[in-house]
């Protein structure tokens, strides 16, 4: 899912960096928005983390064969964006979700349970509408506060995941419904990791979370 994410926002690039004089005739076209407007979102999304380059280590050691798993999550999601002008806008994001946490390997041992507040600014560009659609693409940073976590059965004592920090990569589209109201659909790809200590720091944890986040949701212009 992420190499297409990747590629799909390096389409959208090359159609931009494509044929100028076409290109700037597209782009010159109405987005249906216009400075001043406030977009609000309520959503339900779902959070996959990748977990990618993890490993753990026992006293110290890296464990041959073992790697942290973070289970997905599923949450509503509030955003609004400010239109600086028809094309540009800033996005704030707030959702919560909770995720379980295990070694998985010849350990595979449930760690513990964690929620997080992943608050994201986006910068986004609005395409031009095409067929009553508006797409859209952002970057913007991520900072996640990992909070109200408990260990498993049989551990002594849970560290906690500490604050990841990260850029985030933004594409989706809204489609007018009726009046003020649209239809919304969103990905997201955000860039943190993140570590842990387990049975006071026998045992550690590093994972680039690297999750996706997909959403569907309606919205309100003002």
């Amino acid at each position: 899912m992420k190499n297409s994410f990747r590629l799909g926002l390096a389409g959208l690039l090359g159609v931009a960096m494509a044929t100028p004089a076409a290109a700037q005739g597209y782009f010159s076209q109405p987005t249906g928005y216009q400075a001043g407007d406030i977009l609000v979102h309520a959503s339900l999304i779902g959070v996959i983390p990748e977990d990618f380059n993890s490993s753990v280590r026992v006293g110290g050691a890296v464990v041959p064969g073992e790697h942290v798993s973070v289970s997905a999550g599923i949450s509503p999601e509030l955003d609004g964006s400010y239109f600086f002008t028809p094309n540009w806008s800033v996005q704030v994001i707030a959702a919560t979700t909770r995720h379980n946490v295990k070694v998985s390997g010849p350990l595979d041992a449930k760690v513990g349970s964690t929620w997080v507040l992943p608050p994201t600014v986006t910068l986004q560009y609005h395409l031009p509408e095409i067929d009553g659609i508006r797409p859209y693409a952002g970057v913007g940073l991520t900072v996640a506060f990992f909070y109200d976590q408990h260990a498993a059965a049989g551990i002594t004592k849970f560290g906690g995941l500490s604050t990841g920090v990260g850029p985030a990569l933004d594409a989706g589209f809204d489609v007018p419904i009726s009046g003020n109201w649209f239809a919304n659909a969103d990905v997201k790809q955000i860039f943190i990791v993140t570590g842990t200590h387990v049975d006071n720091g026998v045992i550690g944890a590093h994972t680039e979370l690297d999750p996706t986040v997909v959403g569907l949701g309606v919205g309100y212009l003002f």
